[in-house]
């Protein structure tokens, strides 16, 4: 039972550290949308608080919290190997950490090879489809403020899980729209 645990730690660690190595990459790549400080405004990952753009100054924080996460299960996981008590409850109370993972990384953008969103990275070749949802009063992400509330909730569809954003002026929608189509239809 030890070693499936183990086996299993190292399996999500080693997705959680390529993750974060592929989003270190992929940041510093060329990005299409948001590209001016003007379209920031108008992209947002949470209803209270705009994006910030995908480099590495201003993604500080959330590259910091990220790697001490990473650094700090593993060291976890080393002290409770030469313990020799580590249970299976320990190893749930280590994942905790990087169950809400994707949300330190305060992005969202469009790069020549993908989505960027929070800390996950989506290829082209992953979407699916993408849908536009306005955000009136009947939807869950109304009220929280009032450039939300007349704005879309952008759902992207892709073979795993779906990533979301919010756009809250039709200029910046119109021209998501254009990039997710010509990418959706030039991958088949």
């Amino acid at each position: 039972m030890k070693i499936f645990f183990d086996t299993l730690f190292f399996i999500v660690i080693g997705y959680h550290s390529y993750k974060f190595i592929l989003i270190l990459i992929k940041m510093n790549q060329d990005v299409i949308v948001p590209v001016k400080s003007e379209e920031l405004t108008f992209i947002r990952r949470h209803p209270q608080k705009t994006v910030a753009l995908p480099i590495y100054s201003e993604q500080k924080l959330g590259i910091v919290t990220y790697g001490a996460m990473l650094v700090l299960v593993i060291v976890l996981f080393i002290v409770g190997v030469f313990i020799n008590h580590l249970d299976w409850q320990f190893y749930l109370l280590m994942f905790l950490p990087l169950t809400y993972s994707h949300d330190l990384f305060n992005m969202f953008a469009f790069s020549k090879e993908g989505v960027l969103s929070g800390s996950r990275f989506v290829p082209w070749k992953s979407v699916k489809s993408f849908q536009f949802i306005p955000i009136d009063l009947n939807h869950k992400l109304y009220g929280y403020s009032k450039e939300v509330n007349n704005g879309y909730e952008l759902i992207i569809k892709t073979k795993g899980f779906s990533v979301r954003g919010i756009v809250t002026s039709d200029e910046i929608k119109e021209k998501f729209t254009e990039i997710l189509t010509e990418h959706l239809f030039t991958k088949k």
